[in-house]
């Protein structure tokens, strides 16, 4: 039995903390359980010696309950939760539900108290929910634990969807939206701070519960990486989407960085990584996050593929449809020529492709508008068909033979998926989502539906898979960082990863950097070396193609000057010289060490504008070369490698294996590094070429 197991299907529970009145939070919470049809026990706790509270047989205490209690929800003033914990503790209690605030959330004092009180629940072995939780809700069981006022003028419905959330207000708003458009909810869970269970358990619990066949979360932070990621991939293998809401998509947390890697990182880049790799998909907001869940649950399934068949009575709609499809990655691969013959045989007016336009002549046709969906579901080569029907669904009885139809065509076709948009009444929709069909009010809401679920579909067949962890090395046989203060140092320890860089020289006279680039044979570049300037092209370090001694010389004494002018205080080491590379693409490798998710590997376009653009896509180290082909394929401008426009194809493969020896250094020195940037990356017709590299070692002290 999972460890939440009595967390959300308690068989008898004491309410510590209950009052009398039923709108204050006490009452409240004893209110909504009586009133919900709970049918295990439940024991009012209050202090006051009252005998009996709204009805129930009431106690001064939890250990003064006669027999064994699964649960204890505590809902009494911040002083004396740890009292309430300790008699719930020594009853025996399996699991405690902590819904009062003032902890952590309101700083270091409430912190500390905060982690007594999960001391004291680890050293009895017992699972507490919160603090600073607005409860939980099975609609199952009716087990209705919360004093959220949702539940003054809504009650959930039985149904599949679960919602997982860290903020109570940001769960009671997306179940009480849930239940006014009639969709049907299973669990419901705040977590809060989150002293011990996360949202990461909650999803690995929902995996596993029958009853959920939706999982919807929402998450402010993560402290277990690791835990996400085995819950969403658990999730993935039961066949369960997993919609997560991630706020906070600001940049504040990489604002000081020092290496592109970092800036580009962020928080939010990286949750979006993962949640990908792991099969799960981000709703921008709560109403798409309930379109997604609800067309999951009415069709069981997830799209075979990213094709969609569109009909329309409107030629607008079918192009608003077609517009939203292709931005969200969706095909619509064309009608069959039989296709277009039968169109044109039953409406010989009609647009005979896809989007097929029936115009207004189909309702002159006997079952026109069935017979017209039964051709793109047998033309066209897609996974769905959206069906626009105007407002059909407003005349239920005049729809029924309709319905039926679309009824029996769903059954004729189980590999393909059916949608409608219409305006419609329950009534007209109850028979359809029957049989699976979903039906929308918005085009551009359906269209967003099926292209979430197809993505999803496309990211279970791509699902992350870690490499097993080596042996930890001795102490004696670990592989030290080394230095790595100055770019050279940096390449060379690169070089050693197997990251190949161009020969390359140090010089701290000008002479020094004449004899040199004569033995490389000019054009040379030259570049400010100083361990305090990692971007050297800011202050104007570096200069290319220099043609001869004379301009060496020259170049020499200008870096240095720009240097003394624009990084006063910056150390100098020297000049480097090396050659110039030749053609290529330039490119970006990098590591970023995310504190929750560890090592990350990014490529992109590279150079001075890759801020700019962000052209670049992440990847959660160990990466294989499989999931580094999968990466190039995730950036845009990896197009420019691929012959683009007539020009040489570069070394695709090289770059690969770049990416791989990458992450191994990341995965061999993840303790040692907070990030990487090989930027740029020279990806040539033959092999590749670090021609700049900075790494960041972790300070001492960090986590």
């Amino acid at each position: 039995m999972h460890s939440l197991h009595p967390v959300f299907v308690p068989q008898s529970v004491a309410v510590v903390g209950a009052s009398s009145d039923p709108d204050r939070i006490g009452g409240r919470l004893l209110r909504f359980l009586i009133e919900s049809g709970f049918a295990g026990a439940v024991y009012p706790v209050n202090r006051s010696g009252a005998a009996e509270i709204q009805g129930l047989p009431a106690f001064a205490s939890v250990s003064a309950i006669p027999g064994s209690i699964d649960q204890a929800v505590i809902v009494v003033p911040e002083a004396g939760v740890e009292a309430a914990l300790r008699d719930s503790i020594a009853k025996g209690v399996r699991c405690v539900l902590v819904l009062t605030s003032g902890f952590a959330e309101i700083g270091p004092e409430g912190r500390a108290q905060q982690d007594r009180l999960a001391a004291m629940c680890r050293a009895a072995g017992v699972r507490m929910l919160g603090p600073n939780s607005l409860g939980l809700l099975n609609v199952d069981t009716r087990y209705f634990a919360t004093f959220s006022t949702v539940l003054y003028g809504l009650q959930p419905k039985p149904g599949t969807i679960s919602l997982a959330t860290q903020s109570g207000a940001f769960g009671s708003c997306a179940y009480g939206m849930a239940t006014q458009r009639g969709l049907g909810l299973s669990k419901i869970i705040a977590t809060g701070n989150e002293a011990d269970i996360d949202v990461a358990e909650c999803i690995d619990y929902l995996a596993e519960d029958p009853q959920t066949q939706v999982i919807c979360a929402a998450l402010e932070s993560c402290r277990d990486g690791n835990r996400l990621r085995a819950a969403l991939l658990k999730a993935a293998a039961a066949g369960k989407p997993v919609l997560v809401m991630k706020v906070g998509r600001t940049e504040a947390g990489a604002a000081a960085a020092t290496t592109h890697t970092g800036a580009l990182a962020g928080n939010d880049a990286i949750f979006d990584t993962v949640f990908a790799e792991c099969g799960a998909w981000r709703p921008q907001s709560i109403e798409e996050m309930l379109d997604i869940a609800y067309f999951c649950t009415v069709t069981g399934r997830l799209p075979d593929d990213a094709g969609i068949g569109v009909v329309t009575g409107s030629g607008g709609i079918g192009v608003l449809m077609a517009d939203h499809a292709s931005e969200q990655g969706l095909t619509l691969p064309p009608l069959h020529d039989d296709g277009v013959a039968a169109t044109r045989a039953l409406l010989p007016f009609a647009v005979a492709a896809n989007p097929l336009d029936m115009t207004a002549q189909v309702t002159s046709v006997p079952d026109g508008i069935p017979r017209t969906i039964e051709i793109m579901l047998s033309h066209v080569d897609c996974g769905t068909v959206i069906a626009y029907l105007a407002h059909m669904g407003l005349a239920p009885k005049r729809f029924e033979a309709t319905r039926d139809r679309l009824a029996e065509l769903r059954g004729q076709h189980p590999g393909k998926g059916i949608v409608l948009v219409m305006l419609s009444v329950a009534e007209a929709n109850e028979g359809l989502e029957a049989v699976g069909i979903p039906v929308f009010a918005d085009p551009s809401r359906a269209v967003l539906a099926v292209a979430a679920a197809a993505r999803m579909a496309d990211r279970r067949r791509h699902l992350w898979q870690a490499a097993p962890a080596p042996a930890a090395p001795a102490p004696a046989d670990r592989d030290p960082l080394g230095d790595v203060a100055t770019e050279v140092a940096a390449k060379r320890v690169l070089a050693a990863a197997g990251i190949p860089s161009l020969p390359e020289r140090l010089c701290a006279t000008a002479d020094e950097a004449v004899a040199v680039a004569e033995v490389m044979g000019f054009p040379v570049v030259a570049k400010i070396a100083s361990p305090d300037i990692q971007h050297k092209t800011e202050i104007g370090g570096v200069i290319l193609r220099i043609e001869d001694a004379e301009g060496l010389r020259q170049a020499f004494a200008t870096l240095l000057s720009r240097a003394a002018d624009r990084a006063p205080r910056a150390r100098l080491q020297g000049v480097l010289v090396t050659p110039m590379a030749g053609s290529g693409i330039e490119t970006i490798l990098g590591v970023h060490v995310d504190p929750t998710f560890g090592p990350m590997i990014m490529y992109g376009a590279g150079g001075t504008a890759v801020e700019l653009y962000r052209d670049v896509a992440f990847a959660s180290a160990p990466v294989s070369s499989g999931q580094a082909r999968r990466l190039l394929d995730r950036v845009r401008s990896t197009a420019l490698l691929r012959s683009w426009r007539g020009a040489p194809a570069a070394d695709e493969a090289a770059l690969v294996d770049a990416i791989c020896s990458l992450s191994a250094f990341a995965m061999r020195h993840a303790e040692a590094i907070d990030s990487v940037d090989i930027n740029p990356l020279l990806v040539r017709r033959q092999g590749v070429a670090c021609l700049d590299a900075v790494i960041t070692p972790r300070r001492a002290g960090e986590a």
